[in-house]
């Protein structure tokens, strides 16, 4: 993607398989939230959430993923409905959310640093999508400019509670392993994306 290698139709692959992820990101906090028992972290935690769903119905990140896929050339219906959804995928994401509800609520926290690193990825994409792909109309990459300044935000604090409650080596470990494995469902995704076929073509 951002060497500018890929087809219209393998990207609109990703947007489509993306949009499952993006999906599960509210599910997932909230049920770190639930398993919370810190007004604190609870009140600031709540933020993801809105920045996904929105305050009213046509705002938030989910909504921006939706304009994302239509700039693409995939409509909404498709996005909404999952139908080029991948099996691979809808296993990470599910495996995900699982690991949310189940694990400790601050191992599930930790899972979730994986956004220290999303700011430079983001740029870099960003500037990838309007160098490469100048078909993609760029009012519909609204979702990676929100995200250049929500990521930071989350990962700070993120980064506070992991490292200010986490403080044996025990639950140091369980705080790395946490991380490891998100980077695994994330990087499941993505093969899972590569290597799929492709359920339409292009002329």
């Amino acid at each position: 993607m951002h060497s500018g290698g890929l087809t219209r139709a393998e990207l609109q692959l990703w947007v489509a398989n993306r949009f499952c992820y993006q999906q599960a990101i509210p599910i997932k906090d909230a049920a770190i939230m639930s398993n919370c028992p810190e007004p604190a972290v609870r009140r600031r935690w709540i933020q993801r959430i809105i920045d996904h769903d929105g305050c009213i119905e046509g705002e938030g990140g989910l909504e921006a993923w939706l304009r994302l896929g239509q700039a693409m050339g995939v409509e909404r219906e498709i996005l909404l409905s999952g139908r080029w959804v991948l099996p691979g995928v809808k296993f990470a994401v599910e495996a995900y959310v699982t690991f949310c509800r189940t694990r400790e609520w601050l191992e599930a926290a930790a899972a979730s640093l994986t956004e220290l690193f999303a700011p430079t990825i983001v740029s870099e994409r960003l500037a990838a999508i309007l160098t490469h792909y100048t078909w993609i109309d760029p009012e519909g990459l609204q979702y990676f400019r929100n995200r250049l300044s929500q990521a930071p935000r989350d990962a700070e604090h993120a980064l506070a509670v992991v490292t200010e409650r986490a403080t044996t080596r025990a639950a140091q470990e369980r705080a790395v392993a946490a991380l490891e494995f998100k980077c695994d469902v994330l990087w499941t995704l993505l093969d899972a994306v590569q290597a799929g076929p492709l359920p339409w073509t292009h002329p």
